[in-house]
């Protein structure tokens, strides 16, 4: 049996500082945060908190839905569905009224953990399109926005598919740790938070 990886929050709270920290050093301050459902919600919650300097205005997070299609079912959060399919998209026109859209901006996208690849590879492609076809209505395609990618943890594995970085417009991959391809449980899927955090204090994961 395949011993779960177990992650304390205070070691969230740390991956995340120290993905900010880097992000801030290479690419620079996000005009927006994309998190990816469910398990991104609260990564690009705490990483917004290292993004912003005192007295600056909070850093806007969008959430998507993304769902996988045929999804193996291997009950330990791993993504290895054959299709991704949205269940939950950004409403361009509500950005555009306090964003202006998209368009030229610096994006980071949220997720908890890359396994396969194949959600991000499916956000970055999307989001980029839709960037694209907004840009060329507009006749703004010569302002070039940045993708960016903050995990918690890249699995070390063959991924199934990659991102195209010509897509990503400059932006960076950014993985808060490399870990083994094992079952990863994060505190938040938890239902006894002592039991799970004296777990991960024993993996040295705190």
């Amino acid at each position: 049996m395949v011993e779960k990886l177990y992650i304390s929050y205070n070691n969230v709270h740390k991956l995340c500082k120290a993905g900010a920290e880097k992000f801030l050093k290479d690419v620079g301050k996000p005009d927006v945060i994309i998190a990816i459902g469910g398990g991104g919600f609260i990564p690009a919650r705490i990483i917004r908190t290292f993004l912003r300097s005192s007295g600056e205005k909070n850093i806007p997070i969008q959430a998507i839905g993304l769902s996988l299609y045929e999804d193996l079912g291997t009950g330990n959060g791993d993504k290895i569905g054959k299709e991704v399919i949205r269940t939950q998209w950004l409403d361009f026109g509500a950005l555009s009224q306090h964003f202006d859209s998209l368009i030229g901006k610096n994006i980071l996208i949220v997720d908890e953990v890359d396994d396969t690849r194949t959600t991000l590879h499916y956000a970055v492609s999307e989001l980029y399109k839709d960037v694209q076809e907004i840009a060329e209505k507009l006749g703004r395609t010569n302002e070039k926005t940045k993708f960016s990618i903050f995990v918690l943890h890249n699995k070390l594995k063959e991924k199934r598919a990659e991102i195209d970085e010509h897509k990503m417009g400059g932006g960076e991959y950014i993985s808060g740790k490399d870990v083994p391809d094992q079952w990863i449980a994060y505190p938040w899927e938890s239902d006894d938070i002592d039991d799970h955090t004296k777990h991960a204090v024993e993996q040295g994961n705190i």
